[in-house]
Formats: structure tokens, C-alpha cells, sequence
């Protein structure tokens, strides 16, 4: 066992299953501080189904933006937003995509929307239990609409979740989440919507930056229907309107 002393305290980081003596992980901490660093994404319910936003980071302007994913389609009925590595974020997309299919597969219909989420955050919190292990440095939105409802969810690299009306991650979510605290109505359609996360999403950008359309990506799932990206000139008119 390490003594407690601050010759010593540099040891406690070095693995995510070791405990400080004030009781904290810190290398899931420092998964949550690479989330932090991430470029904003932002998801809201609005009036007839679930709403997503993100702003890619396009760090050459040779870089096809396309090419940059940050909103996922898991299955016709649910989204997901990553914000942190890029790598960590596809690795457990494929995970939430093998998980839905197999559902289909075993019990003939679509996984519903919080048992996905919790299957995503158990395998989170798994990689903060075992040495030779790291936690995922990504935090992900999850949404969709199931028989339950329209349902939304944040999930962290320590296996926590919880459930929104409107939530923001990435660079600058304090300052978003201000703004959806502020603003975000239960009735909003997605017009309403779209305005308003692009003002939360403009508030991770760094000083005298400005939204690009070509960065950003938006989708939508209603009930009934499959999830689709918003055509581009829909969400530049409402960014030329601001």
C-alpha cells in the first residue's frame, strides 16, 4: 500500500482501478477532462420527437467535413452525439449497433432506448474495474422515441447516466447548458429547436470563432418514423436568422 503523502499521491493516478485516499479514480477523472476538450454536441426533445446538434471539428480545410462523424445513427429509432476520442466514441457506437441488432435478432423488436443506454454505461463503468484496462475518454447524447416515450440520455466514461429534457457536452457545456436552462420549452418544434441549439452549440466555439455551416450536423427522430439528418439549407436558414 502507498503511503499517504504528496511524494507519494502520483501513484494513485496510474491505474482507474486504484482508489485516493479522498476517495476519487483519477484516471476516469481525466477520461472526463478529454471529454471536456471535445468539440459541443447538444440534444433536446422538442414537440413531436428528439432533436440532435453538433459542431465537427474540421482542423484542415482539406479534410472532407463529411467524412468527420459526431452524430451516429444507432438504429432507425435512436441517435447518439459522442464528444472526446474519436476512436473510443466508434468502438462503442459499434457496440450500441450490435446491441440493438441482436435485440431484433432474439426477441423480434427494437431495443428500447434505456436498456440500450444502460448496456452502453455498464460496459463504461466495466473498463474502470479491471487493471490493464483505461476508461473510454468519450461521453455520449443518447436519444430516441420508443414506446415509452421521447426519451434522452448523457452518459459518462464513469458509467454514470441520467436522463434530460435538453443536455449539452463537450467544450463550453456549462456555458450551453445555461443557455438550454434558460430558453428550452417543453412545446418547442424543431424550427424553435434547431435556433436554439445552435445558440447553445456557438457558445463551445473558441473567441471570434464563428458557426460553420459546413461543421455542423443535425437529426431528428419523430415516432413512426426513421432517423434522418437535417437537410443543410434548413439549418442555414435558421443560422442566417440569428
Amino acid at each position: 500500500m502507498y503511503p499517504v503523502n504528496s511524494r507519494k499521491s502520483s501513484a494513485y493516478d496510474r491505474v482507474s482501478t486504484m482508489f485516493s485516499p479522498d476517495g476519487r479514480l483519477y484516471q476516469v477523472e481525466y477520461a472526463a477532462k478529454i471529454v471536456e476538450q471535445g468539440t459541443a454536441g447538444a440534444a433536446m426533445v422538442c414537440d413531436k420527437g428528439v432533436l440532435f446538434g453538433a459542431d465537427k471539428k474540421v482542423s484542415s480545410k482539406l479534410i472532407m467535413p463529411d467524412s468527420i462523424e459526431k452524430v451516429f445513427k444507432i438504429d432507425d429509432h435512436i441517435g447518439a452525439i459522442s464528444s472526446g476520442l474519436v476512436g473510443d466514441a466508434r468502438r462503442l457506437v459499434q457496440i450500441a449497433r450490435r446491441e440493438a441488432q441482436q435485440n431484433k435478432m432474439y426477441y423480434e423488436e427494437s431495443v428500447q432506448v434505456e436498456a440500450l443506454v444502460k448496456e452502453i454505461s455498464s460496459v463504461n463503468q466495466l473498463f474502470t474495474q479491471y487493471a490493464g484496462m483505461r476508461p473510454f475518454g468519450v461521453s455520449f447524447i443518447f436519444g430516441g422515441v420508443d414506446e415509452s416515450g421521447k426519451r434522452l440520455f448523457e452518459t459518462e466514461p464513469s458509467g454514470a447516466l441520467a436522463e434530460y429534457k435538453a443536455i449539452a457536452i463537450g467544450k463550453g457545456k456549462k456555458e450551453a447548458m445555461k443557455v438550454l436552462e434558460k430558453d428550452y420549452k417543453d412545446d418547442m418544434n424543431i424550427e424553435e429547436g434547431i435556433g436554439l441549439l445552435l445558440k447553445a452549440l456557438e457558445k463551445g466555439l473558441d473567441e471570434k470563432e464563428q458557426l460553420d455551416i459546413n461543421r455542423l450536423d443535425f437529426a431528428f427522430i419523430e415516432p413512426g418514423k426513421k432517423f434522418e439528418r437535417v437537410p443543410k439549407q434548413k439549418v442555414k436558414g435558421i443560422l442566417g436568422k440569428k
